[in-house]
């Protein structure tokens, strides 16, 4: 089986069997993707992430199939009905859908209309009928007309019931029904009566209707919403006329009085059954398509996020801004504690400028401040332009930062956790401060649905969107690396081969033991067995380690092969990793061996070229158009430089400093046609756009930004 498995993924996925043969041994063996993709190329033939999870959820799905079929045979031999050449077509099925079509006449049945007519001995029936050969269906059907069948018309009307069964059940009238609706199906939308002013953001779909085939996911999903609060109506389906047309065209023969009574039952057959089921289908299907394209849109924007350009280990004060309650303060030191924390009032209806001033000013300057990060929320605007007044005696960088997730994060577990005896503003402050130095590290300790970044994130399978964004973190830390002595927990979490456990586990080890010299002491740490280490070591650094390698991504089994470069050139591995002139006489083909091949040894070459580097961007300092504070201040034809702060199918919301981010529609993105905005656009771009329309009521800016940017 599992090599039928390989031809079935490696012909879906268009991959070499020889790559996904390799993959999957690997994956048994307890590999995760990230280092499947890193350090396994030479078994995978340089398969990247993305291969390799679609591999692997592939390979998921088939296993899920087996198990359906193992259920399948076993209630259909209970019945003594599987036979040998039904039992190969079970076995040789590998579609889910067509899987249970081959099942639905065998599956244990409620008390149809069908089973009663069986019940009064109809079936016989039936059969002369399905035949088409009778001539006189009301004269055979006197036969049986008994004490539970009152009359011919009964009979004829339970042998009908039972043909409209056979039909909905046959596997080629199912798939005749299913490619019609595939290829005419309808999506309509209508108001549930009396709801139009309640459901009045769904003005759009009150009556709306378009081919389902073309509907995007987005406009599918806000359709879905609208029909899950109780506003809208929804139905899916093709012109009946067009699938009878063809169910007749399969099942009658002739033009007799009995293929008279056949017409009605595929009538019946299709209205009753066969339309009702397929609609469920295809409902079920688009509904897991536009899953799908939101996951994929979400994910996305998840990972620019996530590999947002960090600041570094600077000192930084970080503001929470507010008016009435004030601007909770923060200063953190370049790990990220805290060091001081307090409130100041510039604002409204206090107005302790002058006070503010001096306050920022002394803490500045006494806790040797880098940058100062404020939060985007209330007061977010009015706090900036007073920080930007304060007369430092240094330079200082100002940085607005997203507050989305911070509330969450400051009164949850683990903000608690981190700080037990501070409030949730004191937390909300930290966390803003450590978004500017380390939006991952930051990150990861909030549930990304709190992030907003998504498009209908809550209208999505949740299983599903957990497992796609749990795949997008582990992948975005392990890309980027981290640091073994001062990640957190929940960093440590997500480095390949790690988890909960043995991230905690680490934590106490450096408690317990202090900094960590070398990768070869993660070996000490409790449950860190062999494959742990196998899995995390390449992930995890050390600056200033005792062996420099393992401040780089070359993973200790590759050790002995730079070493050997080092001694081969008569020098130190660190001499390797700072003149470059030594490096270029490394001939590569030379250390090709059984296990390590030239993929292998052009990565270690590139990781000691830049052994350790962060491959996120640098960050840079953005200011808002300085006398635009509210949607009141914008007008049409406006220029103002903005921030990207969510990209949908159907554009991008840009932050031009109003509180109420605008969208640019994805046709006015760019001068030509696009097909997705991220061609375009990334997450926290600056950009230039123009003031389109400002639906103040409404609360709707509406955006350009072609020929700006």
């Amino acid at each position: 089986m599992e090599n039928l498995f390989v031809k079935i993924i490696a012909d879906e996925l268009k991959l070499a069997s020889s790559g996904v043969q390799n993959t999957l041994q690997l994956l048994d063996e307890g590999g995760t993707v990230p280092f499947i993709s890193r350090y396994r190329k030479e078994m995978t033939g340089s398969l990247d992430e993305v291969a390799i999870a679609s591999i692997k959820e592939r390979y998921e799905k088939l296993q899920e199939i087996e198990k359906r079929k193992a259920t399948i045979l076993k209630t259909i031999a209970e019945q003594d009905l599987l036979t040998d050449e039904l039992k190969a077509k079970i076995e040789n099925t590998f579609d889910a859908t067509l899987l249970e079509d081959i099942y639905l006449p065998y599956k244990p049945k409620r008390k149809t209309r069908a089973v009663k007519a069986r019940e009064k001995g109809l079936e016989p029936l039936a059969k002369v009928l399905m035949k088409q050969y009778e001539r006189d269906p009301e004269g055979r059907a006197e036969a049986f007309v008994k004490s539970d069948v009152s009359d011919v018309a009964e009979a004829l009307k339970g042998a009908r019931d039972i043909i409209a069964e056979w039909i909905n059940e046959h596997q080629v009238g199912r798939e005749i029904v299913r490619s019609v609706f595939e290829r005419e199906a309808v999506i309509v939308s209508k108001l549930v009566k009396g709801k139009e002013e309640e459901g009045a953001k769904y003005k759009d779909y009150f009556d709306w209707s378009e081919p389902l085939k073309k509907c995007p996911s987005h406009r599918l999903m806000a359709m879905r919403r609208g029909e899950k609060e109780g506003f809208l109506k929804l139905a899916i389906a093709p012109e009946a006329d067009r699938s009878l047309e063809r169910l007749d065209r399969f099942f009658l023969k002739g033009d007799s009085a009995s293929s008279d009574q056949v017409a009605d039952a595929i009538e019946d057959a299709y209205k009753r059954l066969l339309a009702p089921s397929i609609e469920t289908e295809f409902t079920n299907l688009s509904k897991e398509k536009a899953d799908t394209e939101a996951i994929r849109v979400f994910t996305e924007n998840l990972r620019q996020l996530l590999l947002a350009a960090p600041l570094g280990q600077k000192r930084v004060l970080a503001l929470d801004p507010g008016f009435k309650s004030g601007c909770k303060l923060v200063c953190l030191d370049a790990q990220g504690n805290l060091l001081h924390n307090e409130t100041i009032y510039p604002h409204p209806p206090q107005n302790q400028t002058t006070l503010a001033y001096k306050k920022v000013d002394s803490l500045v300057d006494a806790y040797r401040i880098d940058a100062i990060a404020i939060g985007n929320g209330t007061a977010s605007r009015e706090t900036e332009a007073f920080i930007r007044r304060v007369k430092f005696k240094k330079d200082v960088l100002v940085f607005v930062v997203s507050e989305d997730g911070a509330s969450v994060y400051s009164a949850g577990k683990v903000a608690r956790e981190e700080f037990p005896e501070y409030d949730v503003t004191v937390r909300g402050a930290v966390s803003i401060g450590r978004r500017l130095m380390d939006p991952l590290a930051e990150l990861v300790k909030i549930d990304p649905k709190s992030i907003g970044v998504g498009q209908y994130q809550h209208d999505v399978d949740q299983t599903r969107l957990k497992s796609s964004l749990d795949v997008v973190v582990e992948s975005c830390v392990n890309q980027v690396g981290v640091n073994l002595n001062t990640a957190s927990k929940h960093l440590l979490t997500y480095v390949s081969g790690l988890g909960p456990q043995l991230a905690q586990n680490i934590v106490n080890f450096r408690a317990e033991n202090g900094a960590f010299s070398t990768r070869q002491q993660l070996k000490k740490v409790a449950r860190l067995g062999a494959k742990a280490y196998e899995q995390s070591a390449g992930f995890l650094r050390i600056p200033d380690a005792e062996n420099p390698l393992d401040n780089s991504a070359v993973h200790p089994e590759s050790y002995a092969v730079v070493k050997k470069m080092a001694a081969d050139l008569g020098c130190t591995v660190q001499d390797l990793i700072q003149d470059k002139t030594l490096r270029d006489k490394i001939q590569l083909s030379a250390y090709v061996t059984e296990k390590i091949g030239l993929p292998t040894l052009t990565d270690i070459m590139n990781e000691l070229d830049k052994p350790g580097r962060d491959p996120r961007k640098m960050i840079q300092v953005f200011e808002f158009a300085p006398d635009i504070r509210s949607i009141d201040d914008l007008n049409e034809g406006m220029t103002l430089p903005g921030i990207v702060t969510n990209i949908t199918n159907f554009g991008a919301f840009v932050d031009v400093g109003v509180k109420q981010d605008g969208l640019v529609h994805i046709s006015q993105l760019a001068d030509q046609f696009i097909s997705d905005p991220n061609q375009i656009v990334k997450l926290h771009q600056h950009v230039q756009v123009r003031v389109l329309e400002v639906d103040k009521a409404r609360k709707r800016i509406q955006l350009s930004m072609k020929g700006l940017n």
